[in-house]
C-alpha cells in the first residue's frame, strides 16, 4: 500500500526553495513565526552537499523547524520523516526529527512521543542524517506511535543542546513506508497496475519488469490469472504468485529474491514444469550456484531429460547444486524400455565401433548393448544414422564378425545424456524413487566431478546410475542409500545394477547399498571404494552370489577399504579388451584390498571372496594387497576365500609378482592364505631331502616361486644323532603343482625347520 500513488495523499513538504514562509520556528500551528526574514536564518541556494538548504543559526534552548502544511495521519500508514544537517561552525548541537500531532479541532494530541532519536554533531562539514518513523500502530521499527487520535502532523526537526552552532539543513523528506509492516497483498506492487493481462495470451513481460523496477523493495504481487510472458522476465523484488506464467521454453523467468522450487512452482502452476524452469535459470545465469527444491516431491510419468529444459546449452562447466527434495517416478508407459535388434560388424581393430548396424537409425544414444562377446556394462556412446555406425564405451571381448546385437535403452527418471559435456555437478539430498518403474541418473556424455550425496536412491527397475561415456570421469558418490527395484528376488535372477562408469577416478564412499545383482561395474582406473555396506544375498540356501564390485580392466590402480562386503564377492576381469590374450599389455595389477569386513552366509563351499577372471590366456598377477581383512562364512564353512575363475582361461602363475596376503581374520574358511607363508616342518628320520608342501594355503592354487628364509628350529641332526651345522639349499616349484619347496641337505637330517616362503616374485 503506498497512498501517494492509491490515494493521491501529498506527504512530502516543499523544498525551502519554495519559500521559508511555511517553516514555521516554533511548532508548525497556524500563526506561529516563520523562518522567512528570520534574523537567525538564510536561504542556500546551492549547497555543495545539499543543494538548496536552509541555514540557522541555534539561538534558542530548543531551536525548532516545522513544515505548516498538516501531513494527514491515516491507520495503517506508516510514515518516514528524515532530515539531513551539516554544522558549519560554533558549537555543536544535537539534532533529532520532532513533530507535532494534531487531533481533532487542531488541539496536540498529549501522551505521544512527538521527538525522535538524539544525535549529536562532532564535526564541521560531515553530513548527519536523522530520521524516524511515525505511525498509528505500536509495530516494531515504529519511532513514534501515535494510534487513532492524531489525525495528522507538523513535521521537521529539532536542534537542542548548546547555542551558537551554525547549522544547514537539506530539503526534509517524508514518505509512505506502510509497505514494510504490512504483510499480504499491503504495501506490494500489483503487475495489473502496469499493464499485464491474465489472458494468457497477451504477452505481460514488460508490465511485470516494470511492476518489479517500482518495486523498490516491496513485494511484487501476482494476482489470479494466466499470464503469457514472451521474453526473458527478471523479477528483481519477492515476488507472490496467486496466479501463474506460462513461457516459450527458450525464454527463462529469474526470481532474483526468492529462488528456489517452491516459487516456480506457484509461478508455472506445475511442480514439473516448475523444476524445469527453475533448473534453466540455474544453469544459464550466475547468481546462484545452488536449487533449492525447499523439500518439494516432484512426480514424474516420463523422463526428465536435463538438458532439454536449458535448450541453448549442451556444455557447462561451473558448480552448480540441486537439493533438498524428492523425485518420485508414477506409472506411465513412458518408462518402458526401448529395445531395438540390429546385426552389426566388429573387428578388434577398431574396438569401439559397430559397423555396418541394419537399424542404426533406431538406435538410441546411451542403450546397453547385448550380445555374444560384449561385456557388461557397455553402452552406446554415440551413433551415425547416416553411416550406420555406433560408437561403444568399451571394447568388446570376443565379438569379432557380424551377429546379432540387441540394443536396449532404459529410461532414467534424471537424463542427463543430452549435455556434451557436463562438469562439476552435484545432486545433494535429493530422493529419486524410481517405483520399479525407472532407472535413476543416466549420466552426461562427458565431464567431471558429478557429485551425488546423501541421496536415496530407491527401488530403480534397471540401473541406478548409467555412464554411457565419460560423464563419470571422477565421479563422487557419498552417502548415499540404495536399495534395488528387484530386491525381493534371489540373486540370480536379479537384473539391477547400482552403477557403472568408464573413466578415471571415482570416489565410493560410505553408501549403503541393499540387494542388486552387482553393485557397481568399474571400467576405469584410480578408484577408491571406501566406507560402504553392500549387502546383496537372499535367503537361499547354498544359494547363487554375485559381484558386488566387478573391475572389468586389468591394471586398476585402485583400493578397496573399510567396506562391510556381506554376501558378495570383488569380481576382477580383463572383459573390457577386444585381443583379451595376453600380449604386451598391462597384467592384472595395481589392487589393493585393506581393512575390509566380508562376510557370507548359507552358501555352498566354493563361494570365494576375491575371483580373478582372466578372459585370455597368459596374463598373471602384478601387484595385489590383501591386508588386514576379516573373512567370515556363516552357516557352513567355504572352502578358501580367493580363486581363479578358468571359465575362460587361467592365470600364468609362473610370473606372478608383488602379492601380499596377511594380517587377515579367517572365520568358517577351511584353508587360510597367506603370502608371505611362515611354516614349520619336521623331519623324524634322518632324510637328505625334506619336502615342505605349502597347498593349499598358497593364493590362488599358485606355484612355489620363492623362500625368503629357512632357519632351524632346535638342533638338526644326523643319523647317529650328532648334532650337524650344515647349511641346506632349496628347490622350488616342486610336487604335481609346483607347490612344494625341496630343502636338501649335504646328508640325511632330521629335525624341525621353519621357512618362509612366497608363491610371487616380491621384486
Amino acid at each position: 500500500m503506498n497512498k501517494a500513488i492509491t490515494d493521491g495523499v501529498v506527504f512530502q513538504p516543499p523544498s525551502f526553495a519554495d519559500g521559508l514562509d511555511v517553516w514555521s520556528s516554533e511548532d508548525g500551528t497556524p500563526g506561529t513565526d516563520t523562518y522567512d526574514n528570520a534574523i537567525n536564518a538564510l536561504f542556500v541556494p546551492a549547497d555543495q552537499d545539499f543543494g538548496a538548504a536552509l541555514e540557522i543559526q541555534k539561538v534558542d534552548t530548543t531551536t525548532r523547524v516545522r513544515y505548516m502544511g498538516e501531513t494527514p495521519i491515516l491507520p495503517g500508514c506508516y510514515l518516514l520523516v528524515t532530515a539531513r544537517v551539516k554544522c558549519l561552525s560554533g558549537i555543536f548541537p544535537n539534532v533529532r526529527i520532532g513533530a507535532w500531532a494534531g487531533g481533532a479541532g487542531g488541539t496536540n494530541v498529549l501522551g505521544v512521543v512527538q521527538t525522535g532519536t538524539t544525535k549529536t554533531l562532532d564535526t564541521y562539514g560531515e553530513v548527519v542524517e536523522v530520521s524516524a518513523i511515525i505511525g498509528t500502530g505500536a509495530r516494531g521499527g515504529v519511532d513514534m506511535v501515535w494510534g487513532t487520535e492524531a489525525l495528522y502532523g507538523h513535521f521537521g526537526l529539532d536542534l537542542t543542546g548548546p547555542n551558537g552552532g551554525v547549522i544547514r539543513i537539506d530539503d526534509i523528506q517524508i514518505e509512505d513506508v506502510s509497505s514494510a509492516f504490512l504483510g499480504d497483498r499491503l504495501g506490494s506492487v500489483d503487475v495489473l497496475d502496469y499493464g499485464a493481462i491474465p489472458d494468457g495470451a497477451t504477452d505481460s513481460s514488460a508490465a511485470f519488469e516494470a511492476a518489479d523496477s517500482a518495486a523498490q523493495g516491496r513485494e511484487v504481487y501476482v494476482p489470479e490469472g494466466s499470464y503469457f510472458l514472451a521474453s526473458d522476465v527478471t523479477i528483481n523484488n519477492r515476488v507472490r504468485f496467486v496466479g501463474s506464467v506460462t513461457m516459450p521454453d527458450d525464454k527463462q523467468l529469474l526470481l532474483a529474491k526468492n529462488y528456489g522450487l517452491p516459487a516456480y512452482e506457484d509461478a508455472f502452476g506445475d511442480e514439473v514444469i516448475g523444476f524445469k524452469k527453475a533448473f534453466q535459470v540455474l544453469m544459464g545465469f550466475s547468481d546462484h550456484e545452488s536449487l533449492d527444491m525447499g523439500g518439494r516431491r516432484i512426480r514424474l510419468t516420463e523422463p526428465l531429460d536435463m538438458q532439454a529444459a536449458v535448450v541453448n546449452r549442451t556444455t557447462f562447466a561451473t558448480r552448480r547444486v540441486v537439493r533438498n527434495g524428492q523425485i518420485q517416478c508414477d506409472p506411465s508407459a513412458d518408462w518402458d524400455d526401448t529395445t531395438v535388434t540390429s546385426p552389426g560388424t566388429y573387428v578388434t581393430s577398431n574396438p569401439l565401433q559397430l559397423t555396418d548396424v541394419t537399424n542404426a537409425a533406431s538406435v538410441e544414444v546411451g542403450s546397453l548393448v547385448e550380445g555374444a562377446g560384449v561385456g557388461r556394462e557397455v553402452y552406446v556412446a554415440a551413433v551415425n544414422k547416416v553411416g550406420r555406425i555406433v560408437t561403444l564405451t568399451q571394447p568388446l571381448y570376443g565379438a569379432a564378425g557380424t551377429q546379432s546385437y540387441t540394443f536396449r535403452r532404459f529410461k532414467y527418471a534424471l537424463d542427463f545424456s543430452g549435455w556434451d559435456e557436463l562438469s562439476q555437478f552435484v545432486l545433494d539430498s535429493v530422493e529419486i524413487q524410481c517405483s520399479n518403474l525407472a532407472s535413476g541418473i543416466l549420466l552426461p556424455k562427458a565431464g567431471t566431478i558429478f557429485h551425488v550425496k546423501d541421496c536415496f536412491i530407491t527401488r530403480p527397475k534397471d540401473r541406478g546410475i548409467t555412464s554411457a561415456g565419460t560423464g563419470c570421469q571422477g565421479m563422487m558418490i557419498d552417502r548415499c542409500n540404495w536399495f534395488a527395484g528387484d530386491a525381493d528376488l534371489d540373486v540370480e535372477s536379479r537384473t539391477t545394477i547400482g552403477f557403472n562408469t568408464n573413466a578415471n577416478d571415482i570416489k565410493i564412499r560410505d553408501n549403503r547399498i541393499v540387494r542388486f545383482k552387482h553393485f557397481g561395474i568399474i571400467g576405469g582406473g584410480g578408484s577408491s571404494i571406501s566406507g560402504n555396506h553392500y549387502f546383496l544375498g537372499d535367503g537361499t540356501t547354498d544359494g547363487v552370489r554375485k559381484g558386488g564390485i566387478v573391475f572389468a580392466s586389468t591394471n586398476v590402480k585402485a583400493y578397496v577399504t573399510g567396506n562391510y562386503i556381506d554376501n558378495n564377492f570383488i569380481e576382477w576381469t580383463n572383459e573390457y579388451e577386444a585381443d583379451p590374450d595376453f600380449a604386451d599389455q598391462l597384467t592384472f595389477g595395481g589392487l589393493t584390498i585393506t581393512g575390509n569386513t566380508f562376510t557370507v552366509n548359507d552358501v555352498a563351499p566354493w563361494f570365494r571372496f576375491i575371483v580373478v577372471k582372466p578372459y585370455g590366456p597368459g596374463f598373471s598377477i602384478n601387484g595385489l594387497a590383501v591386508i588386514g581383512n576379516v573373512f567370515k562364512s556363516l552357516n557352513g564353512s567355504i572352502d578358501r576365500v580367493e580363486d581363479v575363475d578358468t571359465s575362460f582361461a587361467d592365470l600364468n602363475y609362473n610370473t606372478t609378482r608383488n602379492i601380499t596376503f596377511e594380517a587377515n581374520t579367517f572365520d568358517g574358511v577351511t584353508d587360510d592364505t597367506f603370502n608371505p607363508i611362515r611354516q614349520t616342518h619336521e623331519e623324524l628320520s634322518p632324510q637328505q631331502d625334506w619336502f615342505v608342501e605349502f597347498a593349499p594355503r598358497l593364493p590362488f592354487g599358485g606355484r612355489l616361486r620363492h623362500v625368503e628364509a629357512v632357519v632351524p628350529v632346535g638342533p638338526i641332526r644326523d643319523g647317529a644323532d650328532a648334532i650337524q651345522y650344515d647349511t641346506p639349499y632349496v628347490s622350488l616349484g616342486q610336487g604335481v603343482g609346483g607347490s612344494q619347496a625341496r630343502v636338501s641337505w649335504p646328508a640325511p637330517m632330521k629335525g624341525t625347520i621353519a621357512i618362509m616362503a612366497r608363491m610371487d616374485r616380491p621384486d
